[in-house]
């Protein structure tokens, strides 16, 4: 998945990530804007993880989501 594209389409991207972690927040999700590192850190915080495990997801999150055409 090619992070520039989802910061192109952030506004689309938002609700499948307000799926996948529903502990994150509309106000965290406007931060976050399509950035990927700060994703990884908002999960972090929200779910109390690693940054591994953060990553982790976001990588399986990227698999499931890699034919995603906005």
């Amino acid at each position: 998945m090619n992070w520039d594209i989802v910061k192109g389409n952030w506004k689309q991207f938002r609700g499948k990530v307000k799926t996948q972690w529903g502990k994150i927040t509309d106000d965290n999700l406007d931060v976050i804007d399509g950035q990927r590192d700060v994703l990884s850190g908002k999960i972090q915080e929200a779910y109390g993880v690693s940054k591994d495990e953060a990553d982790k997801q976001i990588k399986e999150f990227e698999d499931r989501n890699k034919d995603f055409r906005p």
